[in-house]
C-alpha cells in the first residue's frame, strides 16, 4: 500500500486545523442544503461528493458522462459510508445535454452547484479538435450552465480552477484562466467561487496514476526529472472545494498557502520514493529502449526501470504557483488556505468577441490550431505560451 503523504514528501495533511474550526458550520451547511455536483466521478470530483455524502446533505446528485467511474463512486460510498437519509443519486449523462436541462427543471432546485468537470491535460492542445472540446469542457460549458442555474435560482455556483492558471504558458491553464474572466461576469448575478490547487496526487490520468498502470503492467517508469510540482492529496482536493464553495464569499479563489506541509518536489524524485515504498530500488537508464528491454532483468533483482529526462514538451512549466503579484491576497483568515480576492473585473466586448470567434468557427466547421492559440493570446495579452512543436503523446 502506497502511503501518499509520504510519497509527497509530507507528514501531515494541509487542512486539519482548519476542518477543525469550521466543521461544525460546514456539517449544518450541507445538513441544511441540496448539492448538485457536475463531473463528480473524476478524482476530485469523487472526493467531493464524498466529502459533502458524509456531511448528509437533504439532496445530493451526481453527474458525469463516465458511466464506469460512476459505478465506482457509488460502491465506494456504500462501502465505507453506508447511506444517508438524504436524497442520493447518480446520473450518467452530459451537463451539456438536453437530458442535463431536464434534470435540472424535474429534480432541482439546487442549492449548490459544483462543476468539477474539466480537460485537465497539457497533453489537450496537441490537435485543433482536442483543443476546441477543451474549450468547450472548461469554458463554454461553464457560461452555458451558468445561466441556467442563475435562472433556476441557484444560491452559489463553484467551479474548480488550476494553479496553472496563473501566468499560464499552456492552452489548458489559459483556459481555466479565460473561465474565471467569464466567472467574474457572472458573479454579479450568481455567487460564484472557485479554487485553483495542486496537482492532485494519483488522480485519474495523471503521471503518478500511471505509475500505478506500469508497475501493474511490468512496464519502465518515464518521467522528467526538472519539472517541480506541489501536491495535494485527492481528499485534500476535495475539503479545498467544499471549503470554496460554502465559506468563500463572491469572486474568491482559494489556494493552498505554501508553507512546510506544501512545497515543490520533482518527478523523478516522486518516482524514485514510490518505487522504493513498493520495495524496488530505480535504476536510471539512458533511453527509453534501455528501459523497456531491461524490466524482466531488473524486476528479478528487485530493481526497476527508470528513464528521467529534462522536458521539452510544449505547455510544460518548469514551476508552479497559485497567483500573480497583481492579485490582491487574504492570508489570515485561514490557517493553511490563501484567498485571492477579486472585484468584478471584465471586458464584456471581449468575451462576447471569445464566445462569437469559436461559434463561427464551428458554424464553418474548420479550424486551426494557430487560429485558437492566437485567440487566446487576445484574450490574455500577456500569455506566455511555450511553443516546442513537442507533445507529451511523443514520450513513453
Amino acid at each position: 500500500m502506497i502511503n501518499t503523504l509520504q510519497l509527497i514528501d509530507r507528514t501531515k495533511a494541509l487542512f486539519t486545523e482548519d476542518l477543525a474550526t469550521y466543521n461544525q458550520q460546514l456539517k449544518e451547511m450541507v445538513q441544511s442544503s441540496s448539492f448538485l455536483v457536475i463531473g463528480g466521478a473524476g478524482t476530485i470530483g469523487q472526493a467531493v461528493t464524498k466529502e459533502i455524502f458524509k456531511r448528509r446533505p437533504q439532496k445530493l446528485h451526481v453527474v458525469d458522462i463516465s458511466e464506469n467511474n460512476m459505478v465506482e463512486l457509488v460502491r465506494d460510498l456504500r462501502s465505507s459510508l453506508g447511506y444517508i437519509e438524504g436524497d442520493f443519486r447518480t446520473f450518467a449523462i452530459d451537463c451539456g445535454s438536453v437530458e442535463f436541462e431536464a434534470l435540472l427543471r424535474h429534480e432541482g432546485p439546487y442549492d449548490y452547484v459544483l462543476n468539477l468537470s474539466a480537460l485537465k491535460h497539457v497533453r489537450s492542445e496537441k490537435d485543433p479538435y482536442t483543443l476546441m472540446r477543451m474549450i468547450d469542457v472548461n469554458i463554454l460549458n461553464t457560461e452555458k450552465s451558468l445561466l441556467k442555474f442563475i435562472a433556476s435560482g441557484v444560491k452559489k455556483y463553484f467551479c474548480v480552477s488550476t494553479d496553472k492558471a496563473a501566468n499560464p504558458v499552456n492552452m489548458m491553464g489559459a483556459s481555466k484562466r479565460i473561465m474565471e474572466m467569464f466567472l467574474m461576469r457572472r458573479s454579479l448575478e450568481i455567487p460564484v467561487s472557485t479554487a485553483r490547487f495542486a496537482n492532485v496526487a494519483f488522480s485519474d490520468g495523471s503521471l503518478l496514476h500511471g505509475f500505478n498502470q506500469r508497475i501493474q503492467k511490468g512496464q519502465p517508469l518515464s518521467a522528467p526529472r526538472d519539472v517541480k510540482r506541489y501536491f495535494v492529496t485527492p481528499q485534500e482536493s476535495g475539503e479545498l472545494c467544499l471549503i470554496s464553495c460554502l465559506l468563500g464569499e463572491n469572486r474568491d479563489i482559494f489556494f493552498p498557502k505554501l508553507s512546510e506541509k506544501l512545497h515543490l518536489i520533482t518527478f523523478a524524485e516522486i518516482a524514485v520514493q514510490y518505487l522504493a515504498q513498493l520495495g524496488y530500488e530505480a535504476v536510471a537508464c539512458e533511453t527509453e529502449e534501455e528501459a523497456r528491454r531491461s524490466v524482466k532483468e531488473l524486476r528479478a533483482k528487485q530493481k526497476w526501470p527508470c528513464y528521467f529526462f529534462d522536458s521539452d514538451t510544449t505547455g510544460e512549466k518548469d514551476f508552479e504557483e497559485f497567483y500573480t503579484d497583481q492579485e490582491l491576497l487574504d492570508l489570515d483568515r485561514f490557517h493553511s488556505i490563501g484567498i485571492i480576492k477579486n472585484e468584478p473585473v471584465f471586458d464584456p466586448d471581449k468575451l462576447d468577441h471569445f464566445i462569437q470567434t469559436i461559434t463561427g468557427m464551428k458554424e464553418r466547421g474548420t479550424w486551426t490550431r494557430e487560429e485558437l492559440v492566437r485567440l487566446f493570446h487576445e484574450m490574455i495579452p500577456n500569455f506566455a505560451h511555450k511553443e516546442t512543436g513537442k507533445f507529451l503523446d511523443g514520450r513513453m
